[in-house]
């Protein structure tokens, strides 16, 4: 009578372990080169930087370079560039995070790299430089990544460089991953892009998942965050690689870190001082603006007013032409004008939020936007061409689902062209989850804001 007992208990304890089990997989560093990531920390037209990481027996790491060569012979004249490297302790493990500045390069120049140390090496990858001029140029843009990274992440970031593989750089607006300091959340997210952030610069600002509280309860920015990247190093004193900007061909990109601001009222007002000295000494006819926290959300009862109130006459004043944004979970592109006036001609920047990850929140539907979404993973491609800025956003199974133009005058005067009334109808629809949890007065609400938000859109044709 006791066999068969204890061959339940067996079988259970089986079972209960199975059911703890890992659900994730583990991503151990080793002496071979993983996580490789290139940016810039200058000039984009005669520079290039690359990080990597190594477990802790990597002494010595370099980069090798040469400019790309279809033949092979190229491998043994590639010049040697000694990186420098810090050790981080991640979950109790000694981890080393290597950097390689390679500088002095050739504008508009295709170059091959690896790096590595010793036998341990990573495979060649190629970039190319920018135009040292104004020049016409693509860069991608992701709203939250965050949830089921490996899984259905990964479908945005590749889906957008096999449609678009000629992009200079991408951009991500926060919330890379959803626990700031998990290691394998950032091992996740580093698999998702595979080889493309050794192909691509990836230039990137924080969301409140990226944040964590210290012993002291003082908020801080990922421990992973800065080894993790080479971005610009020039902004604020205490926002180093979270607040900067890049020239790029005729375009200034800045990334704020909105959620630093948040937390504390005096960094906003430093990020604010800094914003309008790079603004007001800008030589460039475009400006793009990225942070995590909408201007404008696209939720009901999650406006980020002081944040707004700060900045948005700051945008205003310089002229800033695009902010891009993440946060909400849902997609929104608009403007800040009265209803029943004239949206042809802007007198601000175009909001866009977006989202690239799984995970989906409720649509507000609110009168800024002219193009909504809901339940939708999106990635974006923008393009600018002398006068004119040109903006896509795509669903990840490559549908068009917003288009518009923006064209600039001689005298600096934007006027918007919006073609997405020749696309398919909006996806406004809950998400599963919302659509279950909703008590029957709260799906009325939201039936009754769709209602309004279409017929306020048909009355703004």
């Amino acid at each position: 009578m006791k066999k068969p007992l204890l061959v339940l208990t067996i079988f259970w304890a089986l079972l209960t372990s199975v059911g703890n089990a890992q659900t994730h997989k583990a991503y151990t560093p080793t002496a071979f080169p993983d996580r490789v990531i290139l940016g810039w920390q200058s000039n984009p037209a005669t520079s290039q930087s690359v990080n990597w990481r190594t477990d802790s027996t990597v002494v010595s790491a370099v980069g090798a370079i040469h400019e790309a060569d279809a033949g092979p012979d190229f491998v043994k004249r590639a010049a040697i560039v000694p990186a420098t490297t810090e050790t981080v302790l991640i979950e109790g493990k000694q981890i080393l995070y290597h950097s390689v500045h390679f500088k002095d390069l050739k504008p508009n120049t295709k170059y091959s790299y690896r790096v590595g140390a010793g036998e341990q090496w990573s495979e060649w990858f190629h970039f190319k430089t920018a135009e040292d001029k104004v020049a016409p140029f693509s860069f991608l843009y992701f709203g939250d990544a965050q949830n089921d990274i490996r899984s259905l992440w990964s479908r945005a970031i590749r889906g957008a460089y096999s449609a678009f593989p000629s992009v200079q750089f991408m951009l991500h607006a926060g919330d890379l991953i959803n626990t700031s300091n998990a290691d394998w959340q950032w091992g996740e997210w580093f698999e998702a892009g595979g080889w493309i952030t050794g192909m691509v610069p990836t230039l990137a600002t924080p969301g409140n998942h990226e944040y964590y509280r210290d012993a002291a309860g003082k908020g801080r920015v990922s421990m992973h965050w800065r080894p993790s990247f080479v971005l610009p190093e020039n902004g604020p004193d205490k926002l180093k690689e979270t607040t900067y900007y890049f020239d790029y061909q005729g375009v200034r990109f800045i990334s704020l870190d909105s959620q630093a601001a948040l937390l504390d009222s005096t960094v906003m007002d430093a990020q604010a001082e800094w914003l309008v000295e790079v603004l007001s000494n800008n030589p460039n006819k475009w400006t793009v603006a990225m942070h995590h926290h909408p201007i404008y959300s696209t939720a009901n009862g999650r406006n980020n007013d002081e944040w707004r109130v700060k900045m948005e006459p700051i945008y205003k004043k310089y002229h800033v032409d695009l902010v891009l944004q993440g946060h909400d979970h849902t997609y929104g592109r608009g403007l800040n004008m009265p209803l029943g006036t004239s949206r042809k001609y802007p007198d601000g920047p175009i909001y866009v939020v977006s989202v690239s990850g799984p995970k989906m929140y409720t649509i507000g539907l609110q009168d800024w936007m002219d193009r909504a979404g809901s339940n939708t993973q999106l990635y974006q491609i923008i393009s600018v061409d002398g006068n004119k800025l040109s903006y896509k956003s795509y669903t990840v199974t490559g549908e068009l689902y917003d288009v518009f133009d923006l064209t600039k005058n001689a005298g600096g005067r934007n006027k918007l062209i919006d073609k997405s009334p020749t696309l398919a109808p909006e996806r406004l629809a809950l998400p599963p989850e919302y659509q279950t949890r909703f008590k029957p007065e709260q799906l009325e609400e939201y039936n009754n804001r769709f209602k309004e938000y279409k017929k306020r859109k048909e009355g703004k044709k």
